[in-house]
Protein backbone atom coordinates (compact mmCIF):
# COMPACT_ATOMS: atom_id res chain seq x y z
CA UNK A 1 0.00 0.00 0.00
CA UNK A 2 1.65 3.08 -0.92
CA UNK A 3 2.00 5.68 1.14
CA UNK A 4 1.08 9.89 0.33
CA UNK A 5 4.53 11.07 -0.77
CA UNK A 6 5.93 14.12 1.70
CA UNK A 7 6.42 17.60 0.19
CA UNK A 8 9.44 18.49 -1.20
CA UNK A 9 9.28 21.69 0.82
CA UNK A 10 8.43 20.15 3.96
CA UNK A 11 12.13 18.32 3.57
CA UNK A 12 14.42 21.67 3.15
CA UNK A 13 13.94 23.83 6.15
CA UNK A 14 16.07 26.48 4.56
CA UNK A 15 12.90 27.10 2.29
CA UNK A 16 10.36 27.69 5.46
CA UNK A 17 11.08 31.43 5.89
CA UNK A 18 10.79 32.42 2.82
CA UNK A 19 7.61 30.88 2.39
CA UNK A 20 5.82 32.15 5.06
CA UNK A 21 7.13 35.34 4.74
CA UNK A 22 5.61 34.83 0.95
CA UNK A 23 2.25 34.15 2.59
CA UNK A 24 2.44 36.75 5.55
CA UNK A 25 2.79 39.12 2.76
CA UNK A 26 0.05 38.32 0.69
CA UNK A 27 -2.49 37.42 3.47
CA UNK A 28 -1.72 40.63 5.87
CA UNK A 29 -4.93 41.27 6.15
CA UNK A 30 -5.86 37.96 7.47
CA UNK A 31 -2.69 38.30 9.49
CA UNK A 32 -3.72 40.95 11.22
CA UNK A 33 -7.14 39.86 12.16
CA UNK A 34 -5.72 36.88 13.31
CA UNK A 35 -3.34 38.60 15.22
CA UNK A 36 -5.95 40.95 17.16
CA UNK A 37 -8.41 37.77 18.00
CA UNK A 38 -4.97 36.25 19.97
CA UNK A 39 -4.90 39.10 21.59
CA UNK A 40 -8.64 40.01 22.49
CA UNK A 41 -8.35 36.14 23.84
CA UNK A 42 -5.18 36.67 26.44
CA UNK A 43 -7.29 39.97 27.80
CA UNK A 44 -9.80 37.44 28.93
CA UNK A 45 -7.88 34.87 30.52
CA UNK A 46 -5.82 36.00 33.46
CA UNK A 47 -6.73 36.45 36.51
CA UNK A 48 -9.25 33.52 35.64
CA UNK A 49 -7.24 30.41 36.60
CA UNK A 50 -4.64 31.31 39.48
CA UNK A 51 -2.10 29.50 37.46
CA UNK A 52 -3.26 30.43 33.55
CA UNK A 53 -1.46 33.96 33.82
CA UNK A 54 1.80 32.64 32.83
CA UNK A 55 0.34 30.71 29.96
CA UNK A 56 -1.75 33.24 29.03
CA UNK A 57 1.12 36.11 28.94
CA UNK A 58 3.43 33.38 26.55
CA UNK A 59 0.58 33.93 24.31
CA UNK A 60 0.13 37.51 24.34
CA UNK A 61 4.23 38.59 24.44
CA UNK A 62 4.70 35.71 21.70
CA UNK A 63 1.90 37.39 19.84
CA UNK A 64 3.37 41.03 20.07
CA UNK A 65 6.70 40.15 18.87
CA UNK A 66 5.18 38.20 15.64
CA UNK A 67 3.07 41.27 15.05
CA UNK A 68 6.78 42.95 15.28
CA UNK A 69 8.13 40.76 12.82
CA UNK A 70 5.04 40.92 10.58
CA UNK A 71 5.49 44.66 10.73
CA UNK A 72 9.02 44.96 9.25
CA UNK A 73 7.90 42.21 6.79
CA UNK A 74 5.07 44.47 5.44
CA UNK A 75 7.14 47.43 5.64
CA UNK A 76 9.79 45.92 3.28
CA UNK A 77 7.67 44.75 0.58
CA UNK A 78 5.84 48.09 0.25
CA UNK A 79 9.09 49.78 0.10
CA UNK A 80 9.73 47.66 -2.84
CA UNK A 81 6.80 47.99 -4.30
CA UNK A 82 7.02 49.89 -8.03
CA UNK A 83 6.91 53.15 -8.29
CA UNK A 84 3.17 53.18 -10.34
CA UNK A 85 1.44 52.20 -7.50
CA UNK A 86 -0.28 54.94 -5.38
CA UNK A 87 0.71 54.43 -1.86
CA UNK A 88 -1.80 56.07 1.10
CA UNK A 89 -0.14 59.36 2.62
CA UNK A 90 1.97 58.18 5.75
CA UNK A 91 1.56 59.86 8.69
CA UNK A 92 3.66 62.16 10.93
CA UNK A 93 4.99 59.14 13.35
CA UNK A 94 5.37 56.79 10.05
CA UNK A 95 7.71 59.50 8.61
CA UNK A 96 9.84 60.53 11.70
CA UNK A 97 10.16 56.60 13.17
CA UNK A 98 11.20 55.78 9.38
CA UNK A 99 13.41 58.40 8.84
CA UNK A 100 15.37 57.74 11.88
CA UNK A 101 15.34 54.14 11.44
CA UNK A 102 16.66 54.46 7.84
CA UNK A 103 19.47 57.28 9.02
CA UNK A 104 20.36 55.10 12.02
CA UNK A 105 21.49 51.44 12.67
CA UNK A 106 22.02 52.30 15.94
CA UNK A 107 18.36 53.90 16.28
CA UNK A 108 16.87 50.78 15.01
CA UNK A 109 18.61 48.31 16.80
CA UNK A 110 17.94 50.21 20.15
CA UNK A 111 14.43 51.20 19.44
CA UNK A 112 14.02 47.35 18.66
CA UNK A 113 15.55 46.62 21.64
CA UNK A 114 13.25 48.67 23.64
CA UNK A 115 9.70 47.59 22.33
CA UNK A 116 10.73 43.51 22.74
CA UNK A 117 11.41 44.31 26.44
CA UNK A 118 7.96 46.19 26.86
CA UNK A 119 6.14 43.68 25.25
CA UNK A 120 7.85 40.60 27.56
CA UNK A 121 8.16 42.79 30.74
CA UNK A 122 5.14 41.77 32.44
CA UNK A 123 6.10 37.93 31.57
CA UNK A 124 9.65 38.43 33.27
CA UNK A 125 7.69 39.91 36.21
CA UNK A 126 5.30 37.02 36.27
CA UNK A 127 7.58 34.48 36.28
CA UNK A 128 10.81 36.38 38.86
CA UNK A 129 7.66 36.24 40.95
CA UNK A 130 8.01 32.11 41.48
CA UNK A 131 11.46 33.21 42.75
CA UNK A 132 9.59 35.52 46.03
CA UNK A 133 9.15 39.04 46.23
CA UNK A 134 12.73 39.95 46.55
CA UNK A 135 13.98 38.74 43.77
CA UNK A 136 10.56 40.24 42.06
CA UNK A 137 11.42 43.75 42.44
CA UNK A 138 15.02 43.15 41.49
CA UNK A 139 13.91 42.15 38.46
CA UNK A 140 11.48 45.09 37.94
CA UNK A 141 14.12 47.77 38.72
CA UNK A 142 16.35 46.17 36.39
CA UNK A 143 14.07 45.62 33.65
CA UNK A 144 13.24 50.23 34.05
CA UNK A 145 16.64 50.59 34.27
CA UNK A 146 17.57 49.15 30.97
CA UNK A 147 14.68 50.85 29.43
CA UNK A 148 15.49 54.34 31.03
CA UNK A 149 19.42 53.65 29.29
CA UNK A 150 17.39 52.46 25.84
CA UNK A 151 15.11 56.01 26.22
CA UNK A 152 18.81 58.08 26.21
CA UNK A 153 20.64 56.62 23.63
CA UNK A 154 17.01 57.38 21.41
CA UNK A 155 17.25 60.87 23.24
CA UNK A 156 20.79 61.21 22.51
CA UNK A 157 20.73 59.23 18.62
CA UNK A 158 17.59 62.37 17.91
CA UNK A 159 19.53 65.36 18.60
CA UNK A 160 17.74 66.15 21.60
CA UNK A 161 14.53 65.50 20.51
CA UNK A 162 11.46 64.12 22.43
CA UNK A 163 10.90 60.99 22.54
CA UNK A 164 7.56 59.26 20.63
CA UNK A 165 5.88 56.19 21.07
CA UNK A 166 6.14 53.53 19.96
CA UNK A 167 9.91 54.65 18.61
CA UNK A 168 9.47 52.27 15.36
CA UNK A 169 6.95 53.02 12.20
CA UNK A 170 3.39 51.03 13.00
CA UNK A 171 2.13 48.79 10.50
CA UNK A 172 1.19 50.04 7.40
CA UNK A 173 -1.33 49.35 4.72
CA UNK A 174 -0.66 47.38 1.54
CA UNK A 175 -2.58 49.45 -0.85
CA UNK A 176 -2.46 46.64 -3.03
CA UNK A 177 -5.15 45.36 -0.46
CA UNK A 178 -7.36 48.43 -1.20
CA UNK A 179 -7.44 48.18 -4.27
CA UNK A 180 -10.33 46.60 -5.62
CA UNK A 181 -10.35 44.18 -8.74
CA UNK A 182 -11.66 46.23 -12.04
CA UNK A 183 -14.83 45.40 -12.73
CA UNK A 184 -15.93 43.45 -9.41
CA UNK A 185 -18.84 44.68 -7.43
CA UNK A 186 -19.93 42.76 -4.60
CA UNK A 187 -18.58 39.64 -7.03
CA UNK A 188 -20.10 40.78 -9.61
CA UNK A 189 -19.21 42.51 -12.83
CA UNK A 190 -21.23 45.63 -12.54
CA UNK A 191 -22.61 47.35 -15.66
CA UNK A 192 -20.92 49.82 -17.44
CA UNK A 193 -22.91 52.41 -16.47
CA UNK A 194 -22.00 52.25 -12.79
CA UNK A 195 -18.23 51.86 -13.30
CA UNK A 196 -16.08 54.70 -11.70
CA UNK A 197 -14.19 56.66 -14.26
CA UNK A 198 -10.86 55.13 -12.49
CA UNK A 199 -8.97 54.35 -15.39
CA UNK A 200 -5.30 54.67 -15.32
CA UNK A 201 -2.50 55.80 -17.85
CA UNK A 202 1.10 54.35 -17.31
CA UNK A 203 3.33 56.74 -19.37
CA UNK A 204 5.81 54.10 -21.25
CA UNK A 205 9.00 56.12 -20.84
CA UNK A 206 9.00 56.81 -17.32
CA UNK A 207 6.54 53.86 -15.83
CA UNK A 208 4.42 56.63 -13.62
CA UNK A 209 0.17 56.72 -13.99
CA UNK A 210 -1.16 59.67 -14.29
CA UNK A 211 -3.71 59.92 -11.27
CA UNK A 212 -7.71 58.41 -11.84
CA UNK A 213 -10.36 61.53 -11.86
CA UNK A 214 -12.47 61.45 -8.59
CA UNK A 215 -16.15 60.75 -9.22
CA UNK A 216 -18.42 63.85 -9.96
CA UNK A 217 -20.45 63.47 -6.74
CA UNK A 218 -16.66 63.55 -4.80
CA UNK A 219 -15.03 66.55 -6.16
CA UNK A 220 -14.35 68.53 -2.86
CA UNK A 221 -13.66 65.85 -0.86
CA UNK A 222 -10.82 64.64 -3.35
CA UNK A 223 -9.81 67.96 -3.30
CA UNK A 224 -9.74 68.21 0.75
CA UNK A 225 -7.80 65.29 0.50
CA UNK A 226 -4.68 66.64 -1.82
CA UNK A 227 -4.35 69.75 0.47
CA UNK A 228 -1.51 69.75 1.61
CA UNK A 229 -0.09 71.32 5.80
CA UNK A 230 2.67 72.47 6.89
CA UNK A 231 3.39 69.28 8.30
CA UNK A 232 3.55 67.39 4.93
CA UNK A 233 6.17 69.83 3.36
CA UNK A 234 8.49 69.65 6.49
CA UNK A 235 11.22 67.27 6.29
CA UNK A 236 10.98 64.68 8.99
CA UNK A 237 13.28 65.02 11.61
CA UNK A 238 11.53 68.78 11.90
CA UNK A 239 8.31 67.16 12.88
CA UNK A 240 9.21 67.51 16.53
CA UNK A 241 11.47 70.48 18.00
CA UNK A 242 14.40 69.37 19.33
CA UNK A 243 14.92 70.44 23.44
CA UNK A 244 17.04 72.38 25.09
CA UNK A 245 17.70 73.58 28.83
CA UNK A 246 14.48 73.06 30.99
CA UNK A 247 12.58 71.24 28.23
CA UNK A 248 15.50 68.73 28.37
CA UNK A 249 15.16 68.48 31.89
CA UNK A 250 11.95 67.61 31.45
CA UNK A 251 12.29 64.72 28.96
CA UNK A 252 15.07 63.11 31.12
CA UNK A 253 12.96 63.38 34.14
CA UNK A 254 10.53 61.77 31.99
CA UNK A 255 12.29 58.45 31.11
CA UNK A 256 14.09 58.54 35.00
CA UNK A 257 10.94 58.87 36.34
CA UNK A 258 9.89 54.77 36.33
CA UNK A 259 13.22 54.09 37.33
CA UNK A 260 12.83 55.99 40.58
CA UNK A 261 9.27 55.04 41.28
CA UNK A 262 9.92 51.54 40.83
CA UNK A 263 13.01 52.10 43.12
CA UNK A 264 10.71 53.52 45.70
CA UNK A 265 8.05 50.93 45.49
CA UNK A 266 10.77 48.28 46.36
CA UNK A 267 11.85 50.28 49.69
CA UNK A 268 8.37 50.67 50.85
CA UNK A 269 6.69 47.23 49.04
CA UNK A 270 6.12 46.13 53.05
CA UNK A 271 3.26 48.62 53.15
CA UNK A 272 1.23 48.87 49.97
CA UNK A 273 -1.17 51.42 51.27
CA UNK A 274 1.70 53.64 51.70
CA UNK A 275 1.66 57.00 49.46
CA UNK A 276 5.31 57.72 49.55
CA UNK A 277 6.11 55.99 46.58
CA UNK A 278 3.23 57.09 44.77
CA UNK A 279 3.36 61.10 45.53
CA UNK A 280 7.02 60.83 44.58
CA UNK A 281 6.08 59.00 41.04
CA UNK A 282 3.27 61.36 40.18
CA UNK A 283 5.00 64.22 41.44
CA UNK A 284 7.91 63.51 38.54
CA UNK A 285 5.60 62.89 36.00
CA UNK A 286 3.23 65.57 36.40
CA UNK A 287 6.71 67.72 37.03
CA UNK A 288 7.87 66.87 33.86
CA UNK A 289 4.61 67.32 31.64
CA UNK A 290 4.60 71.37 33.15
CA UNK A 291 8.27 72.02 32.89
CA UNK A 292 7.84 70.61 28.85
CA UNK A 293 4.63 72.75 28.63
CA UNK A 294 6.64 75.52 29.77
CA UNK A 295 9.69 75.36 27.15
CA UNK A 296 7.13 75.18 24.37
CA UNK A 297 5.94 78.49 25.45
CA UNK A 298 9.33 80.06 25.54
CA UNK A 299 11.02 79.03 22.44
CA UNK A 300 8.34 77.71 19.93
CA UNK A 301 7.07 80.57 18.33
CA UNK A 302 3.62 80.28 19.11
CA UNK A 303 3.69 78.31 21.57
CA UNK A 304 1.79 75.63 22.55
CA UNK A 305 -0.27 76.56 19.31
CA UNK A 306 3.00 76.35 17.29
CA UNK A 307 3.52 72.74 18.02
CA UNK A 308 3.75 70.03 15.10
CA UNK A 309 0.90 67.83 14.76
CA UNK A 310 3.22 65.02 16.17
CA UNK A 311 4.19 66.78 18.58
CA UNK A 312 0.92 67.40 19.85
CA UNK A 313 -0.13 64.24 19.11
CA UNK A 314 2.68 62.65 21.95
CA UNK A 315 1.74 65.49 24.62
CA UNK A 316 -2.01 63.82 24.15
CA UNK A 317 -0.41 60.35 24.61
CA UNK A 318 1.36 61.35 27.80
CA UNK A 319 -1.75 63.64 29.15
CA UNK A 320 -3.93 59.63 28.81
CA UNK A 321 -1.16 57.91 30.20
CA UNK A 322 -1.32 59.98 33.28
CA UNK A 323 -4.82 58.12 33.75
CA UNK A 324 -2.79 55.28 34.64
CA UNK A 325 -1.90 56.50 38.23
CA UNK A 326 -5.57 55.61 38.75
CA UNK A 327 -4.80 52.08 39.01
CA UNK A 328 -1.09 52.44 40.44
CA UNK A 329 0.48 52.16 44.41
CA UNK A 330 -0.76 53.80 47.01
CA UNK A 331 -4.40 55.25 44.83
CA UNK A 332 -5.20 51.89 43.59
CA UNK A 333 -4.76 50.24 46.79
CA UNK A 334 -6.85 52.82 48.94
CA UNK A 335 -9.43 54.00 46.42
CA UNK A 336 -9.46 52.44 43.28
CA UNK A 337 -9.59 48.90 44.46
CA UNK A 338 -13.08 48.92 46.37
CA UNK A 339 -14.37 51.38 44.26
CA UNK A 340 -14.16 48.74 41.74
CA UNK A 341 -15.51 45.99 43.95
CA UNK A 342 -18.23 47.74 44.31
CA UNK A 343 -18.75 48.52 41.00
CA UNK A 344 -18.05 44.60 39.73
CA UNK A 345 -20.85 43.76 42.58
CA UNK A 346 -23.42 46.24 41.25
CA UNK A 347 -22.62 44.49 37.81
CA UNK A 348 -23.59 40.68 38.76
CA UNK A 349 -26.84 39.07 37.76
CA UNK A 350 -27.37 41.61 34.67
CA UNK A 351 -27.51 40.54 31.21
CA UNK A 352 -23.78 41.96 29.37
CA UNK A 353 -22.70 44.09 32.38
CA UNK A 354 -22.50 41.14 34.43
CA UNK A 355 -19.63 39.70 31.54
CA UNK A 356 -18.23 43.33 31.87
CA UNK A 357 -17.64 43.12 35.90
CA UNK A 358 -16.17 39.59 35.41
CA UNK A 359 -13.64 40.54 33.04
CA UNK A 360 -12.53 43.34 35.75
CA UNK A 361 -12.91 40.86 38.51
CA UNK A 362 -10.15 38.88 36.61
CA UNK A 363 -7.44 41.73 36.07
CA UNK A 364 -7.91 42.91 39.78
CA UNK A 365 -5.50 40.08 40.35
CA UNK A 366 -2.93 41.48 37.89
CA UNK A 367 -3.35 44.96 39.29
CA UNK A 368 -3.07 43.56 42.90
CA UNK A 369 0.39 41.30 42.67
CA UNK A 370 2.45 42.99 39.78
CA UNK A 371 3.94 46.21 38.56
CA UNK A 372 4.23 45.98 34.94
CA UNK A 373 0.41 45.33 34.89
CA UNK A 374 -0.09 49.32 34.66
CA UNK A 375 3.08 50.22 33.12
CA UNK A 376 2.67 52.58 30.34
CA UNK A 377 6.50 53.52 29.73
Amino acid sequence: MSRNPVPAVLLQPSKWLPLYEDFVTKNASSIGQVESALRSLTYIIPGRYRDSEIPSECVHSGVQLLSLYHDSLISRVISNLPPNISRPTPTPHARYTKYWSSQSPLYQKVALTLQTIQYTELLWEMVARRRGEKVRWRVVVFIEVVKAICRLFLLRLTNSRPLVSPPLPEREIDPRSSEPDEGDWNGMESPVSERPSDLTWTMPRTGLSLPSLPDANDVSNYLISKVLTSDDIKPPKALLHRVTGQGQLAEVMHILRPVVYALALQKWSQDKRSWRAWLIGFGMEYGCRQLAKADFRERVAGGLRGLTGLEREELKKRGWSMGWWLMRGAFYENIMKSTLKGFTNKMKGKPLLDLVGSIIEDYEYLWDNYYFSSATL
